[in-house]
C-alpha cells in the first residue's frame, strides 16, 4: 500500500482530527483481526511471537493485541524478549565486519532458554523471566517476573528475533505476527516522497532523543548497522508470520515533522549511509500537525510520549 502526498496534506489541512481518527481506525481493525486469529490458534499453542524491525511499534502493538484479547475474554501477558539477551562479554559477543560488537545479531539472544520457556509455558509450568540491564549490558540474578499460564491465557513474546528459525523451527505451532511500517508515501509523479523505512528512522530519532538520552547524531550513526541487521536477521523471516501488520499511518509525517525536523537538520557529512540526508528535507513537504491532535492511545505515542501506555 502507498499513501499519496497531496491527499495527506489536503486532509491534514482541512480535517486533521477526522484524518487521524480514520487512520487509527484502520490500524485498530488490523489489531482486532490479529486477535481473532490468535484465539483461533489457542488450541495449538498459547504462545504468540511478535517480531518486527526497529521503530515498527512492536511494543504498542503487543499491548493493543493484549487489550483486544481481553475484550474477548482472553487474558494475555506481554514479555519483552530483550530480557533474554546474553550478558555482553568481549570474548564471545558477535562482531560486525569492521570488528565492532554486533548487538543486532540473534547470537546475542539466549535462544536455548527462550525455547525452554516456551515449552514450559505450553505445558502449564511456571517460568521465571530473566531481567536484562542495558546500561550494564548484562543479565541480573533476580528474575523480572514469574509467569504461569492457566486456561484461556496467552503469552505474547515481542522482539526483533521472535521469528528467527532458531525459535520457529522448534515451535512451529506458535502464532507468528510481523509488524513494520510497510507503506511508502508517493507524490504526483509517482516518486517516493517518504519511505516506510524513513518513518521508522524518524520514530527512533525522536524516541531516543526524548526518552533514552541519545543525541540524534548517535542514532543516525547507528542506523546503517541497524538496517544491515534487519536485512540479515529480521526481514528474511517475515514470511513465516501468520499475519503481517502494517503500522504506517497516513498522518504520521505531519505529526512527526515539528518534533523531528529540528533533530534531523544537521546530519553529519561523514555518515556513510547517505540516504539519511534525504529524510529531513523530505519532511518539509508535509503540512505540520500539532501533537495535540494525536490521541493518547495512538501507537505513535510510543515514540512521542504522552500516551496511556507505560513503556
Amino acid at each position: 500500500m502507498a499513501f499519496d502526498l497531496e491527499e495527506i496534506n489536503r486532509a491534514a489541512t482541512d480535517f486533521p482530527e477526522k484524518f487521524i481518527a480514520e487512520c487509527d481506525r484502520i490500524y485498530a481493525e488490523r489489531i482486532a483481526a490479529a486477535a481473532e486469529k490468535i484465539i483461533e490458534n489457542m488450541s495449538r499453542s498459547p504462545i504468540v511471537l511478535l517480531s518486527g524491525p526497529s521503530g515498527s511499534g512492536k511494543t504498542t502493538t503487543a499491548m493493543k493485541v493484549r487489550d483486544e484479547l481481553s475484550r474477548r475474554g482472553v487474558k494475555s501477558h506481554s514479555i519483552s524478549m530483550d530480557n533474554y539477551f546474553k550478558t555482553v562479554r568481549p570474548e564471545t559477543v558477535p562482531r560486525t565486519e569492521t570488528g565492532e560488537p554486533d548487538l543486532e545479531s540473534p547470537l546475542c539472544m539466549d535462544m536455548e532458554l527462550l525455547n525452554e520457556h516456551f515449552s514450559l509455558l505450553s505445558q502449564g509450568e511456571r517460568i521465571f523471566v530473566p531481567k536484562y540491564e542495558f546500561a550494564r549490558q548484562m543479565r541480573t540474578i533476580e528474575p523480572s517476573i514469574s509467569l504461569q499460564l492457566h486456561d484461556n491465557e496467552i503469552a505474547i513474546f515481542e522482539g526483533i528475533h521472535a521469528l528467527n528459525d532458531a525459535i520457529t523451527d522448534v515451535h512451529p505451532e506458535a502464532f507468528k505476527l510481523y509488524v513494520s511500517a510497510r507503506s511508502n508515501i508517493v507524490d504526483d509523479a509517482g516518486e517516493y516522497a517518504f519511505k516506510g523505512t524513513w518513518l521508522r528512522l524518524t520514530r527512533r530519532v525522536v524516541r531516543d532523543h526524548l526518552f533514552r538520552g541519545a543525541d540524534p547524531t548517535e542514532t543516525m550513526r547507528m542506523w546503517e548497522n541497524v538496517r544491515h541487521g534487519e536485512i540479515r536477521n529480521i526481514s528474511p523471516f517475515k514470511n513465516k508470520a501468520n499475519i503481517q501488520l502494517d503500522t504506517a499511518f497516513g498522518y504520521e509525517a505531519c505529526i512527526m515533522r515539528p518534533i523531528a525536523e529540528p533533530l534531523l537538520t544537521h546530519v553529519p557529512e561523514d555518515i556513510p549511509y547517505k540516504e539519511i540526508q534525504q529524510v529531513g528535507p523530505a519532511l518539509k513537504r508535509f503540512v505540520p500537525l500539532d501533537l495535540k491532535y494525536l490521541p493518547e492511545d495512538a501507537m505513535l505515542r510510543e515514540f512521542t510520549g504522552g500516551g496511556i501506555y507505560e513503556y
